[in-house]
């Protein structure tokens, strides 16, 4: 399969560039009327800067909606000439990234369900040498920072110069509030390890309901995300995939009017010097935090001298569970949520067990 060139025209990259970059459009192709009707609406409210819609959509059970497939690219390609919006698609194979560049789609991005598979990122990446064209890459499904850092590098081994995540949450054991937990220390961390790289959230595929997409948005802008993806239908409650999250362009427009957008700094000296003073606070705060943490770990050593000099295993499940309702009760009192106190102490648990079996097993 022979390279496919493609620069990207002044209308995508002037997109690619914008902040907050917002991206919309069901979340399947369906029908020739369904896109240029969506990608209209969408053009008429003046907030979307690109033009999102499934053409191959991985599905969990056979049976179920895969996409109308190549298709249904001329009706994107048909979209962009009659708005002007840059159009972008998903890809799982390196035939599908031909036939999208083909129809000259503008950004490609890689799911979720191609980015937990390295054979599938490679095939991709592979197909994309000596092409100039933008790649976002969603976090895989599972919770797992290394195969998300993975597909970044072998998309950059291929030569890609333009490329940026979406956060689109993870599956996730017990979770019951969204379709996929957020997680938002893992695109947190993501960020940091990335700062220059474009981030933008999808909440469509984190919430799974259009009635707390709102929360979600607002709380990705208000960490300093890019942008957003949001998936927008004509008739959201009649679409052959995922009707649950999808909003109309007008609803759309209506949410986006109604966040507060945020940005990482600003010039006014009063409000600089008040902050770098309240970090400053912090930061000697978070000192104390690690000597006093140093501190505790000194005596889990010497209780680890004693259990093994008494042949005593080192997890006590009643004494850690008075431990926990004692900070559950302290926490409560300080405004602190039950589930940080529970992460945070379950780290400071796991820490103390190292430091002991180490000591056991010397």
């Amino acid at each position: 399969m022979q390279t496919i060139e493609q620069t990207m025209n002044e209308a995508a990259q002037k997109a690619w560039s914008k902040r907050p970059l917002i991206i919309s459009g069901p979340c399947s192709a369906e029908t020739e009327e369904q896109v240029i009707q969506t990608a209209q609406r969408l053009a008429a409210t003046g907030k979307v800067d690109m033009l999102r819609a499934g053409i191959w959509k991985p599905r969990t059970k056979p049976g179920m909606f895969e996409g109308v497939g190549v298709k249904g690219l001329p009706w994107l390609a048909q979209a962009k000439k009659l708005t002007g919006l840059p159009i972008t698609v998903e890809v799982a194979t390196g035939k599908q990234v031909h036939d999208a560049l083909n129809f000259d789609v503008d950004v490609l991005w890689i799911g979720a369900r191609t980015t937990v598979n390295p054979f599938s990122v490679q095939e991709v990446a592979d197909a994309l040498r000596g092409v100039d064209v933008p790649v976002l890459i969603k976090n895989p499904i599972n919770p797992d920072l290394e195969l998300w850092s993975g597909a970044v590098e072998r998309v950059t081994r291929a030569g890609i110069k333009q490329i940026g995540l979406i956060h689109r949450g993870f599956s996730s054991y017990g979770n019951t509030e969204y379709r996929n937990a957020p997680m938002w220390h893992l695109a947190i961390e993501m960020k940091r390890r990335n700062p220059e790289m474009l981030i933008i959230n999808d909440p469509s595929h984190i919430c799974g309901r259009r009635d707390i997409l709102m929360d979600v948005a607002q709380k990705a802008i208000d960490l300093d995300f890019d942008g957003l993806m949001i998936e927008s239908h004509i008739d959201p409650d009649n679409a052959w995939s995922d009707a649950k999250q999808q909003v109309t362009p007008e609803k759309l427009a209506e949410m986006l009017d109604a966040i507060k957008w945020r940005y990482e700094t600003a010039d006014e000296k009063e409000f600089i010097t008040a902050l770098e003073k309240l970090r400053e606070q912090i930061n000697h705060l978070d000192d104390e935090l690690i000597q006093l943490l140093g501190q505790r770990m000194k005596i889990a050593d010497r209780i680890g001298e004693y259990k093994k000099n008494n042949n005593v295993t080192i997890l006590q499940t009643s004494r850690w569970n008075q431990i926990l309702e004692k900070a559950y009760a302290k926490g409560d009192a300080l405004g602190l949520s039950k589930e940080f106190i529970t992460k945070y102490f379950d780290a400071v648990h796991m820490e103390s067990i190292n430091h002991q079996n180490k000591i056991m097993n010397s």
